[in-house]
């Protein structure tokens, strides 16, 4: 169930079986000279619904802009600042949590979200409380990374190996070329390109990544590849979807 698609008396109804929904949560920045600028966003849109039919959850709108500072130095990468997302995070999640919802279960597709995302869970959980919000001491959070998941890790390297790279992957991208098969884009790559993983401001990281990439040769991307990478993450999010419901 989306729950753009749903009229109030349904997520009412749905919230007397489950007090559980699925976010997905991206970035809009570069991915290199043949990656989709919204690779992160479609990413953890696309797992996230294939999570939700799996597992009959309702899946919350995506937030398509993420913390993504050091991207800005490349034409239509797009950000909040840390301290704006929390807000976002903060504001989306009193609003579910006043409706009945407990357990926000984060489908995340941007590393660059994720110090922010525990940040801002914090600050959920004492807000929350201030407000005397009904059930505040059961809210529970969770972000959970699609491209950390250890079957998605495996196959990376058994296709890639040291050519995964940590940003314009070829998984990632092999999954939007799955989802958006007319989308696919075609470039030169350099051989040559940086193995380091250390970030700074937007200049400097320009300066390190020149074409975007960190490590990564996104050449070796596939459709065929971006179907079992989906396949996968979803089967291994769905499992921990249920069992964070479980919890206590």
């Amino acid at each position: 169930m989306l729950l753009h698609l749903c009229t109030w008396t349904e997520v009412e109804a749905y919230l007397e079986q489950s007090q559980g929904i699925i976010l997905p949560i991206g970035s809009t920045e570069q991915h290199g000279p043949t990656g989709l600028i919204g690779t992160d966003a479609i990413c953890a849109e696309t797992i996230a619904h294939g999570v939700g039919e799996a597992t009959h959850a309702l899946v919350a709108p995506t937030i398509n802009v993420g913390m993504a500072l050091h991207h800005l130095a490349f034409p239509g990468s797009m950000s909040l600042r840390p301290s704006t997302l929390i807000l976002v995070i903060r504001d989306y999640l009193t609003a579910l949590s006043r409706a009945g919802f407990t357990r926000f279960f984060f489908i995340n597709g941007h590393g660059g979200n994720v110090a922010t995302l525990k940040a801002a869970f914090s600050e959920v959980y004492a807000h929350l409380v201030d407000l005397n919000v009904p059930r505040a001491d059961r809210v529970q959070c969770q972000v959970n990374n699609w491209y950390l998941c250890s079957t998605v890790n495996k196959l990376a390297k058994e296709l890639y190996g040291n050519q995964e790279g940590s940003h314009a992957t070829p998984s990632e991208v092999a999954l939007t070329q799955y989802v958006y098969p007319d989308a696919i884009k075609q470039a030169p790559l350099s051989t040559s390109v940086s193995q380091e993983h250390k970030i700074f401001g937007a200049a400097d990281f320009r300066r390190r990544y020149p074409d975007g990439r960190m490590g990564s040769n996104p050449a070796l991307a596939t459709p065929e590849h971006g179907q079992q990478f989906y396949e996968l993450a979803v089967k291994e999010l769905s499992g921990a979807y249920l069992q964070f419901l479980a919890g206590e």
